[in-house]
Protein backbone atom coordinates (compact mmCIF):
# COMPACT_ATOMS: atom_id res chain seq x y z
CA UNK A 1 0.00 0.00 0.00
CA UNK A 2 2.60 2.68 0.73
CA UNK A 3 4.58 1.95 -2.54
CA UNK A 4 1.28 2.68 -4.27
CA UNK A 5 0.80 5.70 -2.14
CA UNK A 6 4.31 6.91 -3.06
CA UNK A 7 4.18 6.01 -6.63
CA UNK A 8 0.63 8.74 -7.00
CA UNK A 9 1.93 11.02 -4.25
CA UNK A 10 1.07 13.89 -6.64
CA UNK A 11 -1.94 12.64 -7.64
CA UNK A 12 -2.83 12.16 -4.10
CA UNK A 13 -1.92 16.17 -3.36
CA UNK A 14 -3.70 17.39 -6.30
CA UNK A 15 -7.03 15.24 -5.38
CA UNK A 16 -6.21 16.81 -1.39
CA UNK A 17 -6.23 19.86 -2.83
CA UNK A 18 -9.42 19.99 -4.97
CA UNK A 19 -10.74 18.51 -1.79
CA UNK A 20 -9.95 21.44 0.35
CA UNK A 21 -10.99 24.01 -2.44
CA UNK A 22 -14.78 22.39 -2.19
CA UNK A 23 -14.55 21.83 1.64
CA UNK A 24 -13.47 25.72 1.92
CA UNK A 25 -16.35 26.91 -1.04
CA UNK A 26 -19.13 25.81 1.09
CA UNK A 27 -17.67 26.66 4.56
CA UNK A 28 -16.91 30.58 3.16
CA UNK A 29 -20.34 30.92 1.82
CA UNK A 30 -22.55 29.13 4.52
CA UNK A 31 -22.63 31.76 7.17
CA UNK A 32 -23.34 34.41 4.28
CA UNK A 33 -26.35 32.30 3.94
CA UNK A 34 -26.85 32.44 7.05
CA UNK A 35 -26.40 36.47 7.65
CA UNK A 36 -28.85 37.17 4.65
CA UNK A 37 -31.77 33.97 6.89
CA UNK A 38 -31.22 36.54 10.20
CA UNK A 39 -32.56 38.76 7.26
CA UNK A 40 -35.89 37.66 6.99
CA UNK A 41 -39.19 36.90 8.83
CA UNK A 42 -38.80 33.11 10.68
CA UNK A 43 -41.49 30.76 8.65
CA UNK A 44 -41.41 33.29 5.76
CA UNK A 45 -41.42 31.89 2.40
CA UNK A 46 -37.58 33.59 2.39
CA UNK A 47 -36.65 31.61 5.36
CA UNK A 48 -38.27 28.31 3.62
CA UNK A 49 -35.85 28.71 0.79
CA UNK A 50 -33.06 29.72 2.94
CA UNK A 51 -33.40 26.67 4.50
CA UNK A 52 -33.13 24.08 1.27
CA UNK A 53 -29.99 26.24 0.35
CA UNK A 54 -28.18 25.93 3.31
CA UNK A 55 -29.19 22.20 4.13
CA UNK A 56 -28.36 21.39 0.18
CA UNK A 57 -24.94 23.08 1.07
CA UNK A 58 -23.98 21.19 4.06
CA UNK A 59 -25.01 17.72 3.03
CA UNK A 60 -24.17 18.10 -0.97
CA UNK A 61 -20.58 20.07 -0.96
CA UNK A 62 -19.49 20.97 2.32
CA UNK A 63 -20.03 16.99 4.37
CA UNK A 64 -18.72 15.42 1.64
CA UNK A 65 -15.65 17.36 1.02
CA UNK A 66 -14.91 17.36 4.50
CA UNK A 67 -14.82 13.66 4.45
CA UNK A 68 -12.48 13.20 1.53
CA UNK A 69 -10.08 15.91 3.05
CA UNK A 70 -9.63 13.64 5.91
CA UNK A 71 -9.41 10.75 4.05
CA UNK A 72 -7.10 12.03 0.96
CA UNK A 73 -4.99 13.46 3.90
CA UNK A 74 -4.21 10.51 5.48
CA UNK A 75 -3.45 8.53 2.66
CA UNK A 76 -0.77 11.71 2.17
CA UNK A 77 0.38 11.02 5.69
CA UNK A 78 0.70 7.61 4.73
CA UNK A 79 2.79 8.31 1.97
CA UNK A 80 4.90 10.78 3.53
CA UNK A 81 5.42 8.69 6.54
CA UNK A 82 6.64 5.85 4.26
CA UNK A 83 9.53 7.47 1.85
CA UNK A 84 7.80 11.16 0.71
CA UNK A 85 9.18 14.53 1.67
CA UNK A 86 9.49 14.62 5.73
CA UNK A 87 6.97 15.80 8.26
CA UNK A 88 8.22 18.70 10.51
CA UNK A 89 6.59 21.27 13.34
CA UNK A 90 4.64 22.56 10.80
CA UNK A 91 2.46 19.86 9.68
CA UNK A 92 1.49 19.10 13.73
CA UNK A 93 0.17 22.85 13.49
CA UNK A 94 -1.50 22.10 10.25
CA UNK A 95 -3.37 19.48 11.70
CA UNK A 96 -4.20 21.44 14.45
CA UNK A 97 -5.47 24.02 12.52
CA UNK A 98 -7.67 21.64 10.51
CA UNK A 99 -9.27 20.26 13.19
CA UNK A 100 -10.08 23.54 14.37
CA UNK A 101 -11.50 24.01 10.97
CA UNK A 102 -13.67 20.87 11.03
CA UNK A 103 -14.51 22.02 14.32
CA UNK A 104 -16.08 25.08 13.09
CA UNK A 105 -17.58 23.60 10.59
CA UNK A 106 -19.53 21.09 12.99
CA UNK A 107 -20.37 24.52 14.94
CA UNK A 108 -22.13 25.39 11.20
CA UNK A 109 -24.20 22.14 11.25
CA UNK A 110 -25.30 22.96 14.51
CA UNK A 111 -26.59 26.33 13.68
CA UNK A 112 -28.00 25.48 10.43
CA UNK A 113 -30.39 22.74 12.66
CA UNK A 114 -31.09 25.92 14.75
CA UNK A 115 -32.27 27.62 11.42
CA UNK A 116 -34.49 24.89 10.70
CA UNK A 117 -36.20 24.55 13.90
CA UNK A 118 -37.04 28.29 13.17
CA UNK A 119 -34.22 29.84 16.25
CA UNK A 120 -32.64 32.76 16.12
CA UNK A 121 -30.38 32.59 19.24
CA UNK A 122 -27.70 34.24 17.09
CA UNK A 123 -27.48 38.21 15.31
CA UNK A 124 -26.75 39.10 11.89
CA UNK A 125 -23.22 40.26 13.41
CA UNK A 126 -22.02 36.93 14.69
CA UNK A 127 -22.48 35.24 11.31
CA UNK A 128 -20.45 38.07 9.48
CA UNK A 129 -17.75 37.68 12.56
CA UNK A 130 -18.00 33.65 11.75
CA UNK A 131 -17.53 34.05 8.06
CA UNK A 132 -14.43 35.32 8.64
CA UNK A 133 -13.23 32.32 10.40
CA UNK A 134 -12.17 29.94 7.92
CA UNK A 135 -10.77 32.36 5.84
CA UNK A 136 -8.09 33.12 8.44
CA UNK A 137 -7.34 29.44 9.12
CA UNK A 138 -7.16 28.84 5.47
CA UNK A 139 -4.97 31.69 4.94
CA UNK A 140 -3.12 29.98 7.80
CA UNK A 141 -2.84 26.55 6.85
CA UNK A 142 -1.69 27.17 2.81
CA UNK A 143 1.17 29.36 4.51
CA UNK A 144 2.58 26.31 6.54
CA UNK A 145 1.64 23.65 4.12
CA UNK A 146 3.90 25.54 1.14
CA UNK A 147 6.24 27.89 3.09
CA UNK A 148 6.82 25.22 6.05
CA UNK A 149 8.56 27.78 8.32
CA UNK A 150 9.65 25.10 11.10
Amino acid sequence: MSEFLIHHYLTLKALHLIFVISWMAGLLYLPRLYVYHTQVVAGSEASEKFKVMEQRLLRTIINPAGILVIVSGIFLIMALTAGGPGIGGWFHAKILLVLILGALHGSMAKFRKEFERDERRRSEKFYRILNEGPTLLMVVIVFLAVVKPF
